[in-house]
């Protein structure tokens, strides 16, 4: 069974890099890709991804908030937010938007998706993170 992926990410380098690399994996298929928070909600209403990956900070919407409005309308998707740099509170934040995880971009290609992996299958991931 393949892992439908959203991702959200305002710079393109970025998002078609994370598209490429997720796209590598047999198991993996990124369904959207979109450059704004605001536009989250509406690919993942068309497309069901099992999995969305966003940044935290996008522009129309916030990550976030993105993150939130999500888990209302498609509860069953999981939502792992990714940052630049984890700051205090981040758990917190991400905790209480229901998100699955939280990743900073500066980790490992492997870990982001092991993380992607982890997250499909109801785990969460905030092992390590700034309180």
């Amino acid at each position: 069974m393949r892992i439908r992926v959203l991702v959200a990410e305002d710079i393109a380098v970025l998002r078609e890099t994370l598209v490429a690399l997720l796209e590598l994996e047999d198991d993996l298929e990124v369904v959207a890709a979109v450059a704004r928070g605001d536009r989250v909600v509406p690919a993942a209403l068309a497309h069901h991804p099992d999995v969305a990956l966003l940044d935290i900070d996008l522009p129309g919407t916030d990550g976030l908030t993105a993150a939130a409005d999500l888990r209302g309308r498609l509860p069953t998707c999981r939502v792992l937010l990714l940052t630049g740099l984890a700051t205090p509170g981040s758990r917190s934040r991400a905790l209480a938007v229901g998100a699955s995880g939280f990743l900073v971009k500066a980790g490992a290609a492997d870990d982001l998706v092991d993380a992607v992996r982890r997250a499909a299958r109801g785990e969460r991931l905030f092992a390590g993170l700034p309180r």
